[in-house]
């Protein structure tokens, strides 16, 4: 049960056993699978090898940290088997690569799928799991016992964070779901209107879910996972993962602006592919988060503020290197105010529908070169050139009158 969340596909097929064995293996997963959804502890370590002192004590453990979880499903498939090693006694051993998909009751369309590395040991003509190493991030369970909080439109879990807390968390995300619905529109079928939030103990804990270095999230307040999806398949489950420490330091405003823009990121899942740039899908999120709050632009864009102040308003659009978390945290500031900007232009010129008909057009691409260019034609009826310049005319005007 160490296993890392995102991964997808197979590694090839079973290798180094008869049918016989590999049936014997994969009724073994099978097994601590039903355990699982069955909530039967007993049989749960009773697929454990009991000679595996410490880590029959984990999995004890992260059973019982799962106790809240509702599951709609889970279950293992083998994807791939060793050669034998002897194991103590008269026991054999063999390392094994197993899969999880599970998805949460009510919440997951779509499967999260998981990879871990087993070992497997038969003793008297039975096989057990004798020990388990993730391959990349945590999943939130493993953290400790996960505290769940229902909301109308969310779920949320959290890990060493008060119920009080998790239910602030849970209405903001209920209030951000429709305020999303409003924004996406003709994208509303794709989307089921529901969002599952995780927030861990500390940014470290965060970092450890995600599989990334601390210093990537180091100021930032929320990421959504997943957000790439493509036209006409189906949408793998998104997880909006809370930084309690940034997130924690933010007033009541800028905590809505965080949760209504990382849901818009899961209602556009489905239509965020390769072709899709950043200044798009992240000025699309903050368009739908400030839309109707009534903020000026020198409210929600300080930066690009500064910088008109200063006579070094932005010539072109960001790139999505800009929007990266590593970079000057300035830089990182303005590429999301000039993205929305983009988006707000497209709104208030030609229209909130037109809008979403842009960002569907772009999605539906098979890859990012000309996926742009393409949609400003067919849908605004402009070219790239003439986008820019209304672009750079739009945001000068608005810190002239702003």
């Amino acid at each position: 049960m160490a296993l890392q969340a995102g991964l997808t596909g197979c590694s090839g097929g079973l290798s180094g056993g008869s049918d016989a064995r590999e049936r014997a293996l994969q009724g073994l997963l099978d097994r601590w699978a039903a355990a699982v959804r069955d909530r039967d502890e007993s049989a749960f370590l009773g697929a454990v090898d009991p000679a595996a002192g410490s880590y029959r004590e984990e999995q004890r453990r992260l059973f019982a940290n799962l106790a809240a979880v509702p599951l709609a499903s889970w279950d293992y498939r083998l994807v791939r088997t060793g050669g034998f090693t002897p194991a103590p006694g008269d026991g054999r051993r063999v390392a094994a690569e197993a899969e999880l998909r599970y998805r949460l009751a009510g919440y997951d369309s779509a499967p999260v799928t998981a990879r871990s590395r087993l070992t497997l040991v038969e003793r008297d003509g039975r096989w057990y799991v004798a020990a388990g190493s993730r391959r990349g991030g945590h999943q939130l369970w493993e953290q400790g016992p996960v505290t769940v909080v229902r909301g109308e439109r969310s779920l949320v879990l959290g890990v060493g964070q008060d119920r009080e807390r998790l239910r602030a968390l849970a209405d903001l995300a209920d209030k951000a779901v429709p305020a999303v619905g409003a924004a996406w529109r003709a994208g509303s079928r794709e989307w089921p209107g529901r969002v599952v939030v995780e927030m861990p103990a500390s940014l470290a804990r965060m970092a450890a879910l995600l599989d990334s270095p601390v210093s990537n999230y180091r100021g930032i307040a929320a990421v959504t996972t997943g957000e790439a999806g493509g036209s006409g398949a189906a949408a793998p489950a998104d997880r909006i993962i809370v930084n309690p420490e940034a997130y924690g330091v933010l007033g009541a405003f800028g905590r809505r602006i965080v949760l209504t823009h990382e849901t818009a990121h899961v209602a556009t899942r489905a239509r965020t592919t390769k072709a899709t740039p950043l200044w798009l899908s992240e000025g699309f999120a903050d368009w739908a988060a400030y839309r109707g709050t009534g903020r000026t632009v020198r409210q929600a864009a300080p930066e690009l503020s500064r910088a008109a102040a200063a006579g070094t308003l932005p010539d072109r659009l960001p790139g999505d290197p800009e929007f990266g978390f590593t970079g000057e945290a300035g830089r990182l500031a303005r590429a999301y105010e000039e993205g929305w900007l983009a988006c707000r232009l497209i709104a208030d010129r030609w229209g909130e529908e037109k809008l979403v008909a842009f960002y569907r057009a772009v999605g539906s691409h098979a890859r990012r070169d000309g996926a742009v260019e393409t949609a400003l034609r067919s849908v605004l009826g402009v070219s790239p050139e003439e986008f820019t310049q209304r672009w750079r005319a739009y945001v000068g005007e608005q810190f002239a009158s702003g």
